[in-house]
C-alpha cells in the first residue's frame, strides 16, 4: 500500500506514544519464565510485540491482553513447553536474537522462523556465544540466517566479549546465564540498551554490572511483577524531528522512556541546537519517563562518533533526515549495523534523500550528508519495507515543495500502528 504526504507549516498538540518496544518485548520475556503474574499497562501492541506472545503461548504460556494491558501467568524457569509447531516471528529481529538465550535452558527443541526479511538476518552474533555455552543450536541455512533450531538442556556459564555492541546479543547471553551454575558475565566496547539488566533485577535476579561489564548469576527464581511501560522513545524522534523542521511547531509527547541508554538521539540533536526540554521526569522503577517539548528550532551540524552509535542506532535514519536541513557537514559514523536490518538501511536513506535534492553519500560505512537551506524536493519515495525507513520518508516528506508518494507503508504496522493517526492529530 502506497501514501501520499502532503507538505504542511507545523505540528503543535499534546500526545501519548504506545508503549516502548524493547520493554514490551522483554515483558513478555521475563513474565513467561517468571513465578506468578506479571502485568503491564501501555503494552505496545504491534506486529513485532504480538509475535513474541504468540510464541510463548505456543509453548504454554496463558496470556491475557485487553487494550493496552497484558497480564502473563509465568511458570518459572523451566516451565515452557515443547511447542506442537514451529515458532513463526513475522519480522521481529528482537524475539529471534533474544528467545535462543531462553530456549537454552528448556528441556524440548524448538525451531524459530521468520518472513523473508528476518531469514535473511545473520544470527552468528548468538550462535557463537550460546555454542560456547554449550547450547546445542545451529542455522538451517549454511549462512547463519534463520531458521534457528535450539535444543534446550545444561547451560555453562561464560565469560564473553562481543565484537559489537548489541543490546539483542548481551539480553541473550544474560538470559541463558540464568539457566547456568556460578556467574556468566558480558563485557561490550561500547554501552548498549540496558533494559533486559533492568528488568531481570526488578524481579529478583542476581545482576552487577562494572564498567562495560554485565554479569548475572544462575539458577536464582525470577517473580511476576508489575510494569508500566514507557512510551517509545525511538517513536518519539519522529515527531521530534518534525517538531524540529517545521517553523511554528510546539509539541509535548507524555510519558517518554528517559532510560539513560536510550537518550543518544536527544543528546545528538541538542548538540545540533534543537530546542527539547525535558519535563515531569519520574524515576521509576525500572524505567524512568517523563514528557518531552520540542519547538522549532534551526540546527547545525555535527559529527556523531561510533562509540555513541549504540545509544541511537535506531534514530539514525530520522537523524539523517535532520542533518539534511542542518547548517553545515554533519558526519555519522560507525553505522554498518544498519547493513543488517530489516533492509539495509545505509542505502534505503541515502537513495531517499538523494531523490529528495540531499547532497549526501555513504563513506566507510558512515554517511556525509550537507545539509541544504531549503524544503526537500518533491519525489517518489520508497519505504524498502522498513518500517523506520518509512516514518523518516514521512517526517521528511512534510518539509517537501509538493505531494510526495510513499511506496509500501504497511511495514510501519511492525512497531507503530498508529504513527499516521498521532501524526494527523498534530497537524490540525
Amino acid at each position: 500500500m502506497d501514501k501520499i504526504i502532503k507538505p504542511i507549516e507545523r505540528l503543535h498538540g499534546q500526545i501519548d506514544l504506545p508503549g516502548d518496544k524493547s520493554i514490551s518485548h522483554r515483558v513478555v520475556f521475563i513474565g513467561g519464565i517468571s513465578r506468578g503474574k506479571t502485568r503491564a499497562s501501555n503494552f505496545l501492541r504491534a506486529e513485532d510485540s504480538l509475535r513474541t506472545i504468540s510464541a510463548f503461548r505456543d509453548m504454554g504460556i496463558d496470556i491475557e491482553i485487553k487494550d493496552k494491558n497484558i497480564t502473563i501467568a509465568g511458570k518459572g524457569l523451566k516451565g515452557l513447553r515443547k511447542p506442537g509447531k514451529e515458532l513463526y516471528l513475522g519480522n521481529s529481529g528482537t524475539t529471534m536474537r533474544i528467545l535462543p538465550g531462553i530456549l537454552a535452558g528448556q528441556t524440548f527443541e524448538a525451531t524459530l522462523t521468520g518472513d523473508e526479511s528476518l531469514s535473511k538476518r545473520p544470527m552468528d552474533r548468538i550462535i557463537e556465544p550460546l555454542r560456547k555455552m554449550a547450547v546445542d543450536i545451529h542455522s538451517k541455512n549454511e549462512n547463519s540466517f534463520p531458521p534457528l533450531v535450539i535444543k534446550g538442556g545444561m547451560v555453562k556459564p561464560i565469560e564473553y566479549a562481543t565484537k559489537v555492541a548489541s543490546a539483542q546479543v548481551k539480553s541473550c547471553v544474560l538470559f541463558a546465564g540464568l539457566y547456568a551454575k556460578n556467574i556468566t558475565s558480558v563485557t561490550e566496547p561500547f554501552t548498549s540498551r540496558d533494559h533486559t539488566e533492568r528488568m531481570l533485577k526488578f524481579c529478583g535476579a542476581k545482576i552487577s554490572k562494572k564498567h562495560l561489564t554485565v554479569s548475572i548469576e544462575g539458577t536464582a527464581e525470577l517473580n511476576g511483577k508489575e510494569f508500566f511501560v514507557p512510551g517509545d522513545i525511538s517513536g518519539a524522534a519522529f515527531f521530534i524531528a518534525g517538531a524540529c523542521i517545521l517553523e511554528g511547531s510546539d509539541i509535548t509527547i507524555r510519558g517518554v522512556g528517559l532510560n539513560p541508554t536510550r537518550m543518544g538521539f536527544l543528546d545528538t540533536i541538542i548538540k545540533m541546537g534543537a530546542d527539547v526540554t525535558i519535563e515531569k521526569r519520574i524515576d521509576s522503577l525500572p524505567e524512568p519517563y517523563g514528557d518531552i517539548r520540542v519547538r522549532h528550532s534551526k540546527l547545525k551540524s555535527i559529527v556523531v562518533e561510533e562509540k555513541d552509535m549504540p545509544l541511537l542506532i535506531d534514530e539514525v535514519p530520522v537523524l539523517a533526515v535532520l542533518a539534511s536541513l542542518a547548517e553545515g557537514m554533519t558526519v555519522i559514523k560507525g553505522i554498518r549495523e544498519l547493513r543488517v536490518k530489516e533492509t539495509d538501511r545505509i542505502f534505503s536513506m541515502t537513495e531517499n534523500l538523494k531523490t529528495m535534492g540531499v547532497d549526501i553519500r555513504a563513506e566507510n560505512e558512515g554517511l556525509i550528508i550537507n545539509g541544504r537551506k531549503k524544503r526537500f524536493a518533491k519525489a517518489a519515495l520508497n519505504s524498502f519495507k522498513d518500517h523506520r525507513v518509512a516514518m523518516s520518508a514521512a517526517i521528511a516528506a512534510l518539509y517537501a515543495v509538493g505531494d510526495c508518494q510513499i511506496k509500501d507503508i504497511e511495514c510501519i504496522n511492525t512497531s507503530f500502528p498508529e504513527f499516521f493517526d498521532i501524526l494527523g492529530y498534530l497537524e490540525k
